[in-house]
């Protein structure tokens, strides 16, 4: 029998897997909605098919991600009441409401207007089919203002009030709670990297049919604008980054320093390390390659400024300082990756020759999955960051999950690993079915609507009939 330590240790890997899996969806639809809502609104001022083939061809993609979101999405939040009780209890509370209003605004609004999105093009007017698409988009971006008020409360709480019983009382204002110190910084960069995900996404699906026909005037045109959002966008999300590192540094200074691998204390200037193998039994990085003073101008604006290190910390304390150290230069690293990419495409486009450089049509195919990746890393760097604390400083992980036994917890796991696979490997499969096939003139919209399933069937002369055959 395993023992508790080991349920604990089970609870967090099957809530790492399953939110990991889940995250990748949103990532991608918030993005693509705001897409969609572009093209939609180009079709509509400019009258050009082409911004109408695009919308048609990226809407079905959209239904596919967008519904594998939701399921993941569903699953993903029993585990709060399965795995996760004390937490529940203690802070449900706080943040019970936060997750409720998600779905009473974003949910439902994505909910009431998605069909109209997907199926009503031929049923509705233009204006309103648009009106419903932007719906959809604001919908996205509603719901992740609410999911990361929520996160964000977890890493830095403010707003409430402890009760008799333990538990977490939201205080005088709801707005300090939703509006806690990191919230801000942590929408921003998210939501961005959500676009910056889209974007890659889409421009390597353009380069990839460019690859195999540069005439293709729907490939020129996705990529073309996937691209100018890299290159106007990724170095915005370099700023929102080193913003939200900054905010990171005055609440949580423990993440950054297992960001940094800063095992010891720097009174005359810290070293920035950029690569190493960080050793939490010796407390130092082994092979470290470093460069003097610089994560103290980066992080204080001073290349003599002190930065405390993990051995003012307890052990206890200190979250894995491996994962968190390697999962972060993954994210950075990929940035930096994208706003290559985007400086190459504009000295491309300056030339004449955006959709004539095979290698930058290479590179773009090969970053595609980089905004996954990234806002992956990102999350574990977030989220592994804040341990040992569920609720940063107030209220350990040890502490927060439900009394299980460990086969229990165990066997969730292994079905949650064969289900996820064989589902989502499918709805992954058939995503990348329809990129690999070229847009083209007169692209067909998402299919069929929905059959009807209660209510008047229409009778032969309402569906088109000739007289007389009734």
């Amino acid at each position: 029998m395993l023992d508790t330590a080991d349920v604990l240790l089970l609870a967090r890997i099957q809530f790492a897997f399953t939110v990991s899996f889940h995250f990748i969806f949103p990532a991608f639809s918030i993005g693509l909605a705001s897409y969609l809502a572009v093209l939609e609104g180009l079709w509509l001022r400019t009258g050009k098919a082409l911004y109408l083939d695009l919308f048609r061809y990226w809407l079905k993609i959209f239904a596919v991600a967008f519904a594998m979101g939701v399921v993941s999405g569903i699953v993903m939040s029993y585990q709060f009441g399965t795995n996760w009780a004390v937490f529940s209890d203690r802070a449900g509370p706080v943040i019970g409401p936060l997750m409720a209003y998600e779905v009473l605004t974003a949910f439902f609004l994505e909910a009431g207007f998605l069909g109209v999105m997907l199926f009503g093009m031929e049923r509705v007017g233009r204006k309103l089919h648009f009106a419903a698409t932007c719906m959809v988009a604001g919908g996205t971006f509603v719901s992740a203002f609410w999911i990361l008020s929520v996160n964000s409360w977890m890493q830095t709480p403010t707003g409430y009030v402890m009760g008799a019983n333990g538990q977490f009382l939201p205080g005088e204002s709801w707005i300090d709670v939703i509006f806690n110190p990191s919230f801000p910084y942590r929408l921003l960069h998210t939501v961005t990297a959500a676009y910056l995900t889209t974007a890659f996404a889409v421009g390597a699906v353009g380069a990839w049919h460019l690859l195999r026909d540069r005439t293709n005037l729907h490939a020129r045109k996705m990529f073309s604008m996937a691209m100018w959002m890299a290159a106007l966008v990724a170095p915005v999300q370099i700023l929102l980054g080193d913003a939200h590192g900054l905010n990171t540094l005055e609440h949580q200074p423990v993440k950054v320093m297992a960001m940094e691998g800063h095992y010891r204390s720097h009174p005359e200037g810290a070293p920035l390390i950029l690569f190493g193998i960080p050793n939490s039994k010796e407390k130092r990085v082994d092979y470290a390659l470093e460069v003097p003073k610089l994560s103290s101008l980066i992080l204080k604006h001073d290349l003599d400024a002190p930065l405390k290190g993990l051995d003012t910390v307890p052990d206890e304390d200190e979250p894995p300082v491996g994962v968190v150290f390697w999962a972060f230069r993954v994210m950075v690293g990929l940035g930096f990756a994208m706003l290559g990419i985007g400086l190459w495409s504009l000295v491309a486009r300056s030339r004449g020759k955006l959709y004539e450089w095979a290698w930058l049509h290479r590179a773009a195919l090969v970053m595609g999955p980089s905004g996954f990746v990234a806002v992956i890393a990102g999350w574990i760097t977030t989220e592994v960051g804040r341990q040992p604390w569920t609720i940063y400083g107030l209220l350990r992980t040890a502490d927060s999950a439900s009394p299980l036994d460990a086969p229990a917890v165990a066997a969730s796991l292994l079905a949650f690993i064969v289900v996820y696979f064989a589902v989502f490997s499918v709805g992954t499969w058939y995503i990348l079915r329809l990129m690999n096939k070229p847009p083209h003139p007169h692209e067909s919209g998402a299919g069929q609507a929905p059959i009807r399933t209660a209510g008047i069937t229409p009778g032969p002369a309402q569906r088109g009939a000739a007289p007389g055959e009734e």
